[in-house]
């Protein structure tokens, strides 16, 4: 007997259609969760403790409309704001984020 699980509140992300395809997977019993081993939890914490590891604090002036532009879209995240821009900076750096032509 399958169990579906109820979404009780909308997710705060936005999906796009692989995670909403996945989400719909799990929901329908097609793919079963399983403990990770300690290997692969030592892994991840690695790469966690690397990624979240900021050595530099900068001051930068933007404008107003911008910082808000900024926060607002934080704050559909669910993320500070802070946290976005670095994001935005660090994808931008290593070739995820691209100029619009």
């Amino acid at each position: 007997m399958k169990t579906k699980i109820k979404r009780t509140r909308k997710p705060k992300l936005k999906l796009d259609q692989e995670e909403r395809e996945i989400l719909n997977s799990y929901e329908e019993g097609e793919i079963k969760l399983h403990t990770p081993s300690s290997d692969e939890l030592s892994e991840v914490a690695k790469a966690a403790e690397k990624t979240f590891r900021k050595n530099r604090r900068i001051t930068i002036r933007l404008y107003d409309h911008d910082l808000k532009g900024i926060q607002k879209k934080a704050m559909e995240q669910g993320i500070p704001y802070q946290t976005l821009i670095s994001g935005m900076i660090h994808r931008y750096v290593e070739g995820e984020l691209v100029e619009k032509n």
